[in-house]
């Protein structure tokens, strides 16, 4: 799954639980974007690249999220 994918799947997630969402890229270095869903927070390295099997779980498991409700 891509960055930009993963992205879009939790902005559905967020949007079906009423959960805050927001993107920031100036708080990110280079092509990485902070990413904050409800009270919680993940960097999204390029978004436009292939994300890597441990970090898109890493990243779930820092939101709080399981794999299956996304």
């Amino acid at each position: 799954m891509k960055g930009n994918e993963f992205i879009k799947r939790l902005r559905k997630l967020a949007k079906e639980r009423g959960l805050f969402f927001q993107l920031d890229a100036a708080r990110g270095k280079g092509s990485h974007v902070t990413l904050y869903l409800g009270d919680k927070l993940t960097i999204v390295r390029n978004p436009k690249d292939e994300l890597k099997t441990g970090t898109f779980h890493g990243m779930l498991k820092q939101l709080g999220i399981d794999p299956e409700d996304i």
